[in-house]
């Protein structure tokens, strides 16, 4: 009698943490937002910046036109990106069962970067506003189709071989980078692309929250779909064929899925690390393994701190242009070595 009682007990629990845990997330993401929009080199109060949301017109003309065309653009932009990153991150670690397993493992990334930084060295920045992101969106396409390619020649890949399939075709693109950046006609275009590849939001518009809106939501919403698939992955092949999961199939349709998503996010954002990393990892020890929690939670989680490191980055050094990337790495990098040693010492 005790046992079936605590069964129900247990289930409410956890519901009462996921849904205590998603609701603060909201709140902070929320809050996070409208202090982004409150500070920047034009400071606006916090009561003004409300007021420019729900009424442009009853602030002025000049700080109407910061919220609306240049900060809530840039906020979108980084939830969207944060969003994609770390649940992508805690679907790779599921079905290749690597906790180390982030968006970049399978060459996607650094396929877009190959893309933009061809579309920075080859002037497209300047003369064409949607020229870098679906270039890098191009490039991240191309490794995926190549990724796709493969696995249909050969099903019978383990976690581990895709893993390296990623690691060459990352070395290539690297190859092909350090080509395009060592043959680019001005040092201006050099500086634009090592801003890009460490992770810049500065001067994202509407367009860029066009370019990464639609593929990254319908992602997002796939994945989430298929969460009970997720938790049977990541028990292993054996159980999960057992389960009545097509591994194979999953598998393939989880990676062209993840790797489209992280390619349109990294297409606006640039090479953004660790989120994939260290939020799937966070969100585990808060509410446990199952993927029914771990992803919704690393979508809410993951927003939140890239648009809090996108705020970060640009208050920090008096205005000076820091990277977004570069805080993320510089937040993200102890926090996963803490997760390590501690999982380690468990």
């Amino acid at each position: 009698m005790s046992v079936s009682l605590q069964k129900p007990v247990a289930k409410t629990q956890r519901q009462f943490k996921l849904w205590t845990s998603a609701t603060l997330g909201v709140v902070a993401l929320l809050a996070c937002s409208m202090i982004s929009i409150s500070l920047g080199l034009v400071a606006i109060s916090p009561l003004e910046a409300w007021q420019g949301l729900i009424a442009p017109d009853s602030v002025s003309p000049k700080n109407s036109a910061i919220i609306w065309s240049i900060r809530i653009p840039r906020i979108l932009v980084a939830a969207l990106v944060g969003a994609a990153l770390a649940t992508v991150g805690a679907v790779m670690q599921a079905i290749l069962r690597n906790p180390l397993a982030e968006p970049g493992i399978t060459g996607v990334s650094a396929g877009a970067a190959v893309g933009a930084v061809a579309g920075i060295t080859l002037g497209f920045s300047g003369s064409y506003a949607w020229g870098v992101p679906l270039a890098a969106f191009a490039g991240a396409a191309s490794v995926a189709l190549i990724l796709q390619t493969v696995l249909q020649t050969r099903r019978d890949l383990g976690s581990s071989t895709i893993i390296l399939v990623g690691v060459s075709l990352s070395a290539l693109c690297g190859a092909m980078i350090n080509l395009l950046i060592a043959h680019a006609k001005e040092d201006s275009l050099v500086r634009s692309a090592l801003f890009w590849l460490a992770g810049d939001l500065n001067f994202r518009d509407w367009s860029h929250v066009a370019i990464a809106t639609v593929p990254i939501l319908l992602g997002l919403a796939f994945m989430l779909y298929k969460q009970h698939s997720l938790d049977a992955l990541a028990l292993g092949e054996q159980v999960a064929s057992t389960s009545g999961v097509n591994v194979n199939r999953e598998r393939t349709i989880m990676l062209l899925v993840t790797s489209l998503v992280t390619g349109a996010a990294v297409a606006v954002s640039g090479i953004i690390s660790f989120v994939g990393l260290v939020v799937p990892h966070v969100v585990r020890l808060l509410v446990g393994a199952t993927h029914s929690r771990v992803l919704p939670l690393s979508t809410i989680f993951g927003a939140l701190f890239v648009v809090l490191a996108d705020t970060v980055a640009r208050i920090i050094l008096d205005g000076s242009r820091v990277q977004t990337g570069v805080v993320c790495a510089i937040v993200g990098a102890p926090i996963f070595l803490f997760l390590l040693l501690r999982q380690s010492r468990g």
